[in-house]
């Protein structure tokens, strides 16, 4: 899908290209042609290295191929900023996508460590709880030791009481 997006705005830009030489090459009246100072063939100071003029070209179509050529590379260097961009965003994913997975490695040891948590505080309550049972049944037991113990020796203070 982004391949045949990159070909309909390649395709496209190329149409613009093309419009804009018919429409817009000055119509030059005879004259003095421009000369350039660099040897004949070789690519003048504002081409790209990758294209030369060849012997017998004519200075209009010198002149039109550099246009073209020149549009052509910046063309090309705003794809290759493009891409530049894309890789730019793909580290930074990438960057992401580590820092989500340490980040879920981190979690996963609060969990476990929350769970070990939980668990002790578990065992403490049911230590507490286990605790408190039995001073209540101690307390009972006590209580009912306390009350024997009264009954007995008002049982027994009421016989003496008899007996005198």
């Amino acid at each position: 899908m982004a391949q045949s997006t990159i070909k309909n705005i390649l395709t496209e830009m190329e149409r613009g290209i093309e419009e804009e030489i018919q429409n817009k090459l000055p119509l030059r009246e005879p004259g003095p042609a421009k000369l350039t100072l660099s040897a004949p063939g070789a690519p003048s100071p504002d081409m790209p290295d990758y294209v030369e003029h060849r012997d017998g070209a004519t200075e209009i179509g010198k002149l039109s191929a550099e246009a073209v050529v020149r549009e052509y590379e910046a063309a090309a260097k705003e794809i290759e900023a493009v891409g530049a961009e894309l890789t730019e965003r793909v580290e930074q994913c990438q960057t992401m996508t580590r820092d989500a997975f340490r980040m879920t490695e981190e979690l996963k040891e609060i969990a476990a460590r929350y769970r070990e948590e939980a668990k002790r505080v578990f065992l403490q309550i049911e230590s507490c709880s286990l605790m408190t049972a039995e001073v209540r049944k101690t307390c009972a037991e006590l209580s009912e030791k306390i009350s024997a113990s009264a009954a007995t020796a008002t049982a027994t203070d009421k016989s003496k009481l008899k007996k005198k």
